[in-house]
């Protein structure tokens, strides 16, 4: 059974479409990268998938189930801003969940429950590699440090499903790379799934078992899935890419335009991602 199975669903903001008959089954423990140009409707899916936006048509379910119609612990979500509360120390932050669940009513637990909240949190702080920060506030945190504390508050709830919304976007290279290692050795350990909307290429092809491309093709039409590439079963490196990834990483979108294998796209369009078996004429722009 698929973890998430999305079935012709659309979504209509006052008449107009932003997604159109996405139909997706994404199978339970594996990692989906989505990506698509700016406005394209990556986020609006992810959010569906959280419940805080229903589809205008179409059904989502999890384990076969309806969505719930309003966020659970059974999906964690990092968000491309740092999503942990400045207030609250290190601790406290990954210490939140566990006082969520435990006392629905106060939303703080006390004596033992506490302490055995508080070893646990620890215990999540020294796997993400910041034991010792315990005391800090987020905003005396690096920016891979919050996004290391915003991993290991989402995963404390255990979620079935963790969402990714542009999660490393405004970390260096050096840094995102150790959170990329970090994300990985999570998501392997846990078996959890993982959706993950990013808009660099070379990110989805590093992390993902499958990649699924959102465009919208014409102006007046909904975004809709264009490709869906599995990545599953075998290594990713540049030097082991196929000639249909390597095509969509590297095709030019203006003469003076290109993607580059380790770059971030700074414009998408419907000459982005094309067939493999048709790329003169897509690039043409000829029918």
């Amino acid at each position: 059974m698929s973890a998430i199975s999305v079935r012709d669903v659309w979504q209509v903001y006052d008449g107009r479409v932003v997604l159109e008959r996405i139909s997706l089954e994404i199978k339970s423990g594996s990692f989906v990268a989505i990506v698509g140009p700016s406005g394209c409707g990556k986020t609006t899916f992810l959010r569906m998938l959280m419940s805080e936006e229903r589809p205008s048509r179409g059904t989502i379910l999890l384990d076969g189930r309806p969505l719930p119609d309003e966020p659970t612990a059974d999906r964690g979500v990092v968000f491309q801003r740092y999503s942990v509360l400045p207030h609250l120390t290190v601790l406290g932050n990954v210490m939140l969940p566990l006082e969520f669940l435990g006392s629905r009513l106060l939303g703080r637990l006390f004596g033992a429950a506490r302490r055995d909240a508080e070893a646990e949190a620890r215990a999540m702080l020294a796997h993400v590699g910041l034991d010792g920060a315990e005391h800090l506030y987020p905003a005396q945190l690096s920016g891979g440090m919050q996004q290391r504390l915003a991993l290991a508050q989402a995963l404390m709830g255990k979620p079935r499903v963790l969402l990714l919304d542009e999660p490393f976007s405004a970390l260096d290279p050096g840094t995102r790379a150790e959170i990329h290692g970090l994300t990985k050795r999570l998501w392997e350990e846990t078996g959890m799934t993982v959706v993950m909307v990013t808009h660099d290429l070379s990110e989805a092809f590093r992390l993902g078992t499958r990649i699924v491309v959102f465009e919208r093709l014409e102006p007046e039409r909904g975004t809709r899935i264009t490709f869906d590439i599995p990545l599953e079963g075998r290594k990713k490196p540049q030097e082991h890419r196929t000639p249909r990834e390597m095509h969509i990483l590297t095709q030019e979108k203006s003469p003076c335009d290109r993607i580059a294998v380790g770059g971030r796209p700074s414009a998408w369009s419907a000459a982005t991602i094309i067939p493999i078996s048709t790329p003169a004429k897509a690039a043409a722009g000829r029918p």
